[in-house]
């Protein structure tokens, strides 16, 4: 169970997880050795499971950004997952109840490599019954 501090810990790295853990643990009262006892077990545990790059996809040369749903043949749904992890420009793969099976994001360079990655290697999958591409044009962080 997380208690407050360790929730408090959580937020304050989620604003920035280069923050060092003398300043953590200012920031939250605690003393260095809470702090990183703390953070040693929120990794031990797979609460934090990791840090990284916070990467403005533009910037890099991703221009283009899309969610494509999926509807699949029902049997072949775990080989289809696996599949898709393995495609560059995939970022995040959400198995779903509702209209369709499966709903990606994608970031790619541009409309050719979207086209690329969704007819060709998305929809050659065996498993793949349709897809649906949603195009985003702006997007922002709550």
């Amino acid at each position: 169970m997380l208690d407050e501090t360790d929730r408090r810990i959580l937020a304050e790295l989620g604003r920035d997880g280069r923050m060092s853990m003398r300043t953590l643990a200012e920031t939250l009262h605690i003393s260095r050795a809470n702090a990183y006892a703390r953070v040693a077990r929120l990794q031990q545990t797979g609460v934090i499971r990791g840090f990284h790059a916070d990467v403005d996809p533009v910037a890099a040369g991703l221009t283009t950004a899309a969610y494509v749903t999926l509807n699949l043949q029902q049997a072949n749904w775990r080989e289809v997952l696996g599949r898709l992890r393995a495609l560059p420009g995939v970022v995040h793969i959400g198995l779903v109840g509702g209209d369709f099976d499966v709903i990606l994001l994608v970031r790619v360079a541009d409309n050719t490599e979207l086209r690329h990655l969704v007819l060709d290697e998305i929809q050659g999958m065996a498993g793949v019954v349709s897809t649906r591409t949603l195009l985003l044009f702006e997007e922002s962080t709550p």
